[in-house]
């Protein structure tokens, strides 16, 4: 991946914060309904969404080489108010002055090598608009992130390895698609990642 010199933390947390309004529309009888996401129904989604947040968070403060911490846990009739906490977890984490530049161990990613802080802020936010797309998909809803966030996430799609690791079972992508000429910056990232737009 290429190296990342700006500070997209605002982006970030304008693109996570708006995952918890999505996620506030779902109802208990929404999270059977099927997502874009292979083989996972709304409810799998957002347990894995309020598990990430927590394992980033834990590898910010340098816990993330503790596996439990990723692990998904049942939602729970309170997992809209769960997700929200999750969040606000990952935020206050990632807010502190020297993140940028902290080694971040995260298990997930198939390597004991840390990541420095800015790089693993990239990966959190391109799965978190990605994500926000999956739950508006499995929603219904309309959903268009603020150009800006579309402008930062856009590069960080293109520089995502498109190689067997994503045909392996669990991976975060699936192999990328083809991007029709003329694409609008977030069907480009969805197409990369492997999604359906």
């Amino acid at each position: 991946m290429h190296t990342i010199t700006e500070d997209l933390r605002p982006l970030h947390a304008a693109a996570v914060r708006a995952t918890v309004d999505l996620v506030a529309r779902a109802t208990p009888a929404d999270l059977g309904k099927p997502t874009p996401c292979a083989g996972w129904d709304l409810a799998a989604l957002l347990a894995h969404m309020t598990a990430q947040h927590h394992g980033f968070a834990a590898a910010a403060r340098g816990r993330g080489s503790d596996e439990t911490v990723w692990a998904p846990g049942p939602l729970g009739d309170d997992f809209i108010s769960r997700y929200a906490d999750a969040v606000t977890d990952v935020l206050d984490a990632f807010a502190v002055p020297d993140l940028l530049d902290r080694p971040f161990v995260l298990p997930e990613f198939g390597t004991d090598r840390p990541f420095p802080g800015r790089l693993a802020v990239t990966f959190h936010l391109v799965d978190y608009v990605v994500h926000g797309w999956d739950v508006a998909t499995a929603l219904g809803l309309p959903y268009h992130p603020a150009p800006e966030i579309v402008a930062a996430t856009l590069p960080i799609a293109r520089a995502v390895p498109d190689d067997e690791n994503r045909l392996a079972p669990g991976a975060a992508f699936a192999p990328a698609r083809p991007v029709p000429p003329g694409a609008d910056p977030l069907t480009e990232i969805l197409l990369l990642l492997g999604r359906r737009p």
